[in-house]
């Protein structure tokens, strides 16, 4: 079963989308665009659907999914949101922030049997629509549990191709990152998992904290080893990072392994420039581990200090590989 490939614009979707609409109403699985990475979508009130994420995912049942809406009218349909989540939606929605509330009636397989449900609005217009002509989508990362997350169609294709009905290519995405996940029915409130909305941001208007990443999982992301590559990642964190990986890289290749190196403003042979910026490095962390995991049997990636979006970036990379300070 080759997948359905449905182009469309990321800022001008068409009708196209009414057909892959017409995939979650049939209870299939649809890969489509967000702002922060592209997400493995089906109806989140068919059981028989969501439990094909998880198959073809190979994903933890104890692992609960997002469920991703198009208007706030729907959020009061599935969930109770308090007055905190209530603000907290006024502020971000639509944006890359998840919101764990409490659940009325999205099927336990979905939330991992607890009594909550993580719920956001995408910031992207072919998210919107394609939720606005089916259903509430539940949807995690359409990757294959463990490897890093999708930002691009192809990266869909190459974990799924042959199991899944739909992939809807819209291009790259913005963000690069899954979003931020807060928990609302605990205060001060709680970060589950750090992502495109900073605790700095959330924090003008609420006590927050980072959740301690033990115990029951109340969001994806918080129990298992994720986005890594096949090959060896170490990330190192400090000053002089490309004289360091340079050398590191050295010894290496002189018992015949394969190096790439990724960090911000570098060039060379088998490196990977991710950008200027912080932004611009968590637009392109994960697809710098999926090219260079084409080619290399370690990546040496650069590290960052655990402020703002930065500390969204080193999740993800202690979640992938080994860290050293330099």
């Amino acid at each position: 079963m080759k997948p359905r490939i449905i182009k469309t614009n990321a800022e001008k979707p068409g009708e196209e989308i009414l057909e892959a609409a017409e995939y979650i109403k049939q209870g299939k699985l649809v890969a489509f665009p967000t702002e922060t990475v592209y997400g493995l979508g089906a109806d989140a009130l068919n059981e028989k659907a969501v439990r094909r994420i998880f198959e073809v995912k190979g994903r933890p049942a104890d692992n609960p999914l997002i469920v991703h809406v198009s208007r706030i009218e729907q959020i009061y349909e599935i969930a109770e949101p308090n007055d905190v989540a209530e603000e907290l939606i006024e502020k971000f929605f639509p944006g890359p922030l998840t919101l764990v509330m409490k659940n009325k009636k999205v099927p336990k397989i979905v939330t991992a049997g607890l009594e909550t449900v993580a719920i956001r609005m995408p910031n992207h217009k072919v998210a919107l629509k394609l939720i606005d002509y089916s259903s509430p989508i539940a949807a995690p990362s359409a990757n294959k549990s463990g490897k890093p997350s999708p930002t691009k169609a192809e990266h869909v294709l190459e974990d799924f191709n042959g199991e899944i009905e739909c992939i809807i290519d819209a291009g790259e995405t913005i963000i690069g990152l899954e979003s931020t996940v807060v928990d609302t029915t605990v205060y001060p409130l709680e970060i589950l998992r750090p992502g495109g909305v900073t605790k700095e941001e959330i924090e003008r208007y609420f006590e927050v904290r980072f959740a301690e990443e033990v115990g029951t999982p109340k969001s994806p992301g918080m129990k298992y080893r994720h986005y890594a590559p096949k090959a060896e990642l170490i990330v190192l964190v400090g000053d002089g990072f490309f004289e360091k990986a340079l050398e590191v890289a050295k010894n290496f290749e002189k018992r015949g392994k394969r190096v790439g190196i990724a960090g911000l403003g570098i060039k060379g042979e088998n490196c990977f420039n991710l950008g200027d910026s912080l932004q611009d490095f968590a637009k392109n962390l994960f697809k710098a581990l999926r090219e260079l995991d084409k080619k290399c049997d370690l990546i040496i990636m650069q590290g960052v200090e655990e402020k703002g979006l930065g500390k969204a970036i080193m999740n993800r990379l202690k979640k992938a590989g080994k860290i050293y300070r330099i």
